[in-house]
């Protein structure tokens, strides 16, 4: 599949639509992948999109998301508002022949990206997914590490992602907006990770501990493989951790394991090599390596690592595991 290119003697001009605090980070790291790169930012409010103009020495503010999309002074739309529009906004870019990038998660079901998928590549436009955990360099070592057999045959994976998220009493509470809980909105960043180690999945199994709320702020997801791999992956905004979210988390195999600190700061290998890895802290969340990749592909028309379809598997995953709650 190609898709249409920008010229390497043209700027890339890429409009941001919700100017929250996302689109601060997403700004910043997009400027430093493409220099030349033209920004510019449409909100509800037209002060609030001039604001984030000045601040990013950006091009054009736009007072509507419709007037950015219908604009023929950009060549990428990036969605970061909530989920709950992102398919609509979506869907107008694409016919508007615009590039889509769409903050995660993309969108309420699956089956969504079986519409807008094919639109975008009929139409040699790309439709990215702005999921930055398949960027990290922890996700990259330890599945190197994985296909290298260090430890022998997996057996157990448990990934200790929890940490003390205060609620701020945003979109993020209303269901009618974020349409489940923090699963959906934030453990789809782990969803991708465990999706994208080599391994198919087979069975996924999701349980909600304590459920007090109508979106969930906890869970447990235990996932199979079919090679008999399994995978636990404990997610949540409520449970007290030190140091700011300092976490373990471990593999184990038939011939010694691999511990990592969750956020990726270090992996330690015991098993056939004895190796301590520092995966690096200059892009830990995988942000930079996002965007070099998504600016690398509107410039040479090839479709980025982390495609569409990859991202359409990460939801049926999110779905299954809502799907198959353990009462």
């Amino acid at each position: 599949m190609v898709y249409k290119q920008i010229a390497a003697t043209d700027p890339i001009r890429i409009c941001f639509l919700g100017c929250g605090e996302i689109t601060k980070d997403h700004a910043a790291y997009a400027k430093i992948a493409e220099n030349n790169i033209q920004l510019s930012f449409a909100s509800r409010s037209l002060e609030k999109a001039t604001q984030f103009v000045d601040q990013f020495k950006g091009v054009n503010a736009y007072a509507s998301y419709k007037e950015a999309i219908d604009s023929e002074l950009e060549d990428v739309i990036m969605i970061n508002t909530p989920p709950h529009i992102h398919l609509e906004l979506a869907k107008q870019a694409i016919h508007a022949g615009k590039h889509v990038i769409i903050e995660k998660p993309p969108f309420f079901a699956s089956s969504d990206f079986d519409e807008v998928g094919p639109l975008a590549d009929h139409k040699g436009l790309h439709c990215m997914i702005a999921e930055n955990y398949f960027y990290k360099p922890l996700r990259l070592q330890i599945k190197k590490l994985l296909d290298q057999e260090l430890i022998g045959d997996p057996l157990f994976m448990n990934i200790n992602a929890t940490k003390k998220q205060i609620s701020a009493g945003d979109w993020r509470d209303d269901p009618k907006i974020t349409g489940f809980g923090s699963l959906y909105e934030g453990g789809i960043h782990w969803v991708n990770f465990i999706n994208n180690l080599g391994f198919d999945l087979k069975n996924v199994t999701g349980f909600f501990p304590n459920q007090k709320q109508s979106l969930e702020r906890s869970s447990q997801v235990t996932v199979k493989t079919t090679s008999g791999f399994i995978i636990n992956l404990l997610y949540s905004w409520e449970a007290d951790t030190i140091f700011r979210g300092y976490r373990l988390s471990k593999i184990f195999g038939r011939e010694g394991s691999i511990t990592f600190e969750t956020n990726g700061l270090f992996i330690l290998v015991r098993g056939k090599k004895k190796k301590l890895i520092f995966p690096g802290i200059k892009d830990i969340g995988g942000y930079q390596g996002m965007f070099n990749d998504f600016m690398k592909s509107l410039r040479s028309g090839i479709a980025p690592e982390l495609n569409w379809k990859i991202a359409q598997k990460d939801l049926q995953v999110i779905e299954e595991a809502y799907q198959n709650l353990d009462a």
